[in-house]
């Protein structure tokens, strides 16, 4: 089936496991049970969504939450051609009726009243009522909808609701220890390994800043960032500069913080 195949991934993701979240994954895909991943930004969430995607052989249709959108973005619409009048499938709808894993990226940037949508796909009605076309969607036996959120950006007005939360099973994500960060690193940008822990090193300083200038630390995709930049001859100190400290704070005291600990690694 030609949908099916477009969303299928045929090369495999890397993922370095941190604990048993493979596992966890995988018992409750066998299940269909849908599932929360929570963690930092850019520790790895969606790279295991596609790996376990990858790993179980299923389609992924990806959306990227955002506070504009709406349940038609997700669910679909009609649309006006030369011909007509014709209905146009939205991503969720569409994973639904091929069997694919939907995963919503950064649920809590979309509208409250979008996220209820998803609401009878996720008990045991696995359905998704099209109103607008008046159609109810039994969906496939394979398909799986798993979300994923930020909690250090959680607030008053962008958290999940209690009756969304209690829906979906949990995988809670961290960055890796310091020896498997520094290996993930080395092999997504292709580096030293020396090269790789020192750049760990720097993220662990600033990852102790947050909730003290810092909203958030420097990700683990921030550090292949820099990574690659050295491998492309840049200076450690100015690819640092560019690919970790200038990214997360335009604040000059917290600048110079970073840069010092930078310096320090490096020198």
């Amino acid at each position: 089936m030609a949908e099916v195949a477009q969303y299928q991934i045929s090369k495999e993701p890397y993922y370095q496991p941190q604990g048993n979240e493979v596992a966890l994954y995988q018992a409750a895909y066998a299940a269909r049970l849908p599932v929360m991943v929570k963690g930092p930004t850019g520790c790895g969430k969606s790279r295991f969504v596609e790996h376990m995607a990858w790993k179980l052989g299923r389609p992924l249709i990806t959306v990227a939450c955002n506070e504009d959108m709406t349940a038609s973005d997700l669910v679909g619409r009609f649309l006006l051609d030369k011909e007509g009048t014709r209905w146009q499938d939205g991503p969720l709808t569409l994973a639904a009726r091929i069997g694919a894993i939907c995963y919503l990226d950064e649920i809590v940037e979309a509208r409250k009243d979008t996220t209820v949508v998803i609401h009878p796909l996720t008990d045991y009605r696995r359905t998704l009522p099209l109103d607008k076309k008046g159609e109810l969607i039994e969906a496939h036996p394979d398909f799986q909808l798993v979300i994923s959120f930020n909690p250090g950006y959680q607030s008053l007005m962008k958290d999940l609701k209690q009756s969304t939360k209690q829906r979906f099973a949990a995988l809670e994500f961290d960055y890796a220890d310091a020896a498997t960060e520094a290996a993930i690193v080395a092999k997504e940008a292709g580096g030293e390994a020396d090269i790789s822990a020192k750049l760990v090193q720097i993220a662990h300083h600033a990852r102790n800043l947050k909730g003290h200038g810092l909203d958030e630390g420097i990700s683990t995709r921030l550090l292949v960032y820099a990574a690659k930049l050295i491998g492309q001859g840049i200076a450690p100190g100015d690819a640092c500069r560019m690919a970790l400290s200038r990214p997360i704070t335009d604040d000059a005291d917290i600048r110079d913080t970073l840069d010092h600990a930078i310096d320090m690694v490096f020198d």
